[in-house]
């Protein structure tokens, strides 16, 4: 078997600790495993494919003779080391948003565009935003079938999405502090209608992300408005979807397409209590769609509620996921 070998840039954060889980459990065929960090972190410790690793810092030279490299550590370092990794030879899959709306970058979620792979002149493909990438996964399919016509999203999203501090203070406010520095204001017993900053016309990046990103990955125009919110749950974010079709759907037929949906688990059982919650989405890599049911009022209009784990199907798993797609590609 062909083995590659596989930078991993982020290796001691949260999205990369994930990334080392799943390429051990799917057997990913790894060669040499080159675990990198900032200088600070250089020199720790860490335990992955049988064997224990030193971290290492990241220098422009880290890059000789890899294969696959994985960025996950902040754009900054993306938008400075990812060029020179696939300058190096390496084909770089970048978690950050710094490359997704970059012309000739492919945004890809590989149940969605697969084909986007095809056609990469920089050697850099971008992970698209954890939410952003479970809504493309439910609304793909249904648009194949039904034809969307406009979205509105209203995102739960977990504390860990702002990374590992953003999962320390919210147990610290959970143990009693009211300390808020990642947060704006405290996130436990409370929630924050706000994911990154406010632009001029009332949005937010986070909720810009969603619409510009949607659009690109499935390569379609349709309206949609978005609402990101922090709650106080450690892992997973839910979400909240209406969707308007061009013809009238029912929640049978839909329900018909997405049992079949790459990835998608329907839990979709109301009398019995059965529904989508972050408790059981997380530490898997499927997405979760239930509570789904016709409007009341236009029979062209369905909603649903859908949930997954952030860390793994919003970013690990999807990088995965297309490094795998990758080498079939290619």
């Amino acid at each position: 078997m062909k083995t590659y070998n596989v930078a991993l840039v982020g290796a001691s954060g949260a999205v990369g600790a994930e990334l080392i889980s799943i390429l051990e459990e799917i057997s990913f065929p790894v060669g040499r495993f080159l675990p990198l960090v900032s200088a600070r972190s250089a020199g720790q410790k860490i335990h992955a494919f049988s064997q224990e690793y030193t971290l290492q810092e990241t220098t422009p030279e880290s890059f000789k003779d890899i294969d696959i490299a994985f960025f996950s550590a902040g754009s900054k370092v993306s938008e400075q080391l990812a060029p020179l990794a696939a300058k190096a030879g390496a084909v770089v899959i970048d978690n950050t948003s710094f490359f997704r709306l970059e012309e000739g970058v492919p945004l890809v979620v590989p149940e969605v565009n697969p084909q986007d792979l095809t056609h990469c002149p920089k050697n850099i493909l971008a992970n698209p935003n954890c939410s952003t990438i479970q809504m493309v996964q439910v609304l793909n399919p249904l648009h194949q079938a039904f034809g969307i016509v406009r979205v509105d999203v209203s995102t739960y999203q977990a504390a860990s999405g702002a990374g590992k501090r953003g999962l320390e203070e919210l147990k610290a406010q959970m143990a009693g502090s009211t300390y808020a520095q990642v947060f704006p204001h405290p996130l436990a017993l409370n929630v924050i209608p706000q994911i990154d900053v406010f632009m001029d016309h009332g949005y937010t990046k986070e909720e810009l992300k969603m619409v510009r990103e949607t659009h690109k990955i499935m390569h379609a125009d349709f309206a949609i408005s978005a609402t990101c919110v922090r709650v106080p749950v450690l892992r997973s974010h839910s979400e909240s979807i209406s969707i308007r079709f061009k013809t009238p759907v029912s929640a049978k037929k839909a329900h018909g397409v997405l049992k079949n949906a790459p990835n998608i688990v329907l839990v979709d059982d109301p009398a019995n209590k059965l529904y989508p919650m972050p408790i059981t989405a997380t530490s898997t890599d499927q997405t979760f769609v239930g509570r789904v049911r016709g409007d009341l009022f236009d029979p062209h209009t369905l909603h649903l509620w859908c949930v997954a784990d952030q860390l793994r199907v919003g970013a690990a798993t999807n990088a995965v996921r297309i490094a795998n797609e990758w080498i079939k590609t290619h």
